[in-house]
């Protein structure tokens, strides 16, 4: 069974150190183009779930979006009764770690969602999981909750690669698969955990990219 770094390593005084210990890492937001094609926008919430590595990181970029009204970290793309984190740290599960994200399509829309998930968020390019966090579980992967999206995830990474926007190849996923809720200790983790050796390391870098690449989109505070 593989040892997820996000929480086991860092959880003793060791990986505290460890991860305390290596330099941060500048995030910088990837100047991405705007989509040509987006989901039509309706009077009321509509519903996101993607997929980037460790859902604190995701989670915390997302939920400083203006517009978006609430973030959920859970597991998607796999079977109820694995939803979740021991049984899918085994890596057998085929759950992606993921975010459902609520939002206002009169304020941010789809496609704009999309744009912080490939430009900041995440890195859409990597293979066998993100960045310390190795496995299927941290692919990237885009949960379409609807053909409408499906449709503009589709176009949006063909747009993105037909313009070169990142030196090697979108490795990100259109999948199927219903979302489940993680665990409540995993819920509003950046928030909660400010001080964390994984946060401070990974996570913070990503949020203050966001922060500085989509100054209209960021929430203010």
């Amino acid at each position: 069974m593989r040892t997820p770094i996000c929480i086991a390593l860092a959880a003793t005084a060791f990986g505290a150190i460890a991860l305390s210990s290596l330099p941060a890492k500048a995030e910088r937001a990837v100047p991405l183009p705007k989509a040509v094609l987006d989901v039509p926008a309706t009077p009321k919430p509509q519903v996101a779930v993607l997929a980037g590595g460790c859902f604190w990181g995701m989670e915390a970029v997302f939920e400083r979006v203006k517009g978006v009204r609430g973030v959920t970290a859970g597991y998607a793309g796999g079977r109820r009764e694995d939803a979740n984190y021991p049984a899918v740290s085994t890596e057998r599960t085929r759950h992606a770690e993921a975010i459902r994200i609520v939002y206002d399509p009169a304020q941010v829309s789809y496609a704009t969602l999309l744009r912080v998930y490939f430009a900041i968020a995440h890195d859409p390019t990597q293979v066998g999981g993100q960045g310390p966090d190795r496995g299927p579980s941290y692919r990237s992967a885009i949960f379409a909750q609807s053909p409408d999206q499906a449709k503009v995830a589709r176009a949006y990474i063909a747009q993105l690669t037909g313009a070169h926007a990142f030196a090697r190849p979108i490795t990100t996923r259109i999948e199927q698969g219903q979302f489940f809720p993680a665990e409540a200790e995993h819920q509003n983790f950046y928030d909660r955990n400010p001080s964390h050796p994984y946060i401070t390391r990974w996570d913070k870098p990503k949020v203050a990219g966001f922060r500085a690449g989509f100054p209209d989109l960021a929430r203010a505070g």
